[in-house]
Parts: structure tokens; sequence; C-alpha cells
């Protein structure tokens, strides 16, 4: 009687183990990361790293609140150097 009990607590334990590990997972993304900004003649740059698609976003601002701020992907994190000499 014994054996049959400890066999149906083990049975039930480990259907209980398998329906905890089969919940789903929430899935997390980090936050654009700020990399560098520059001004000049009032129009301002600003880049950001996007790191779950890893791509870099150059975002142009001119003068005033009626210029509306542009951003565009431009190239990958290996590349920035190349993008901060570009734009």
């Amino acid at each position: 009687m014994i054996k049959i009990l400890a066999l149906v607590v083990v049975a039930a334990l480990t259907g209980y183990t398998l329906h905890v590990l089969a919940q789903t997972r929430i899935d997390t993304r980090a936050a654009v990361t700020p990399i560098v900004s520059s001004s000049s003649n009032g129009i301002s740059f600003a880049w950001f790293y996007d790191p779950a698609e890893r791509t870099v976003y150059a975002c142009r601002a001119g003068q005033g609140g009626a210029d509306p701020i542009e951003c565009k992907a431009s190239c990958s994190r290996a590349e920035i150097s190349h993008c901060r000499r570009e734009h």
C-alpha cells in the first residue's frame, strides 16, 4: 500500500513540476540607449542604440518646436564611428 501511495505522490509531483515549467515567460525588451548627441547652427543630432534589433538610429531635430523630429535606422553598432562621420 505504501508503494502505491508513494508512486501516486511522485506522479502528482512530476505533473505539477511539468505544469510549472510549461508556464509562459514574459518577453522583456531593453530600452533604447542614447549613444551621443551633437548640435550645430540650431540643428541637433542624437544617436540611439536598440539592443533588441542591434540597430543604431540617427535622429535630427531642427530649430523651434514646429520642426518635426526625424529618426532613421542608420547602421549596426559595429559601424557607429562611420555613422557619426557620415551624418
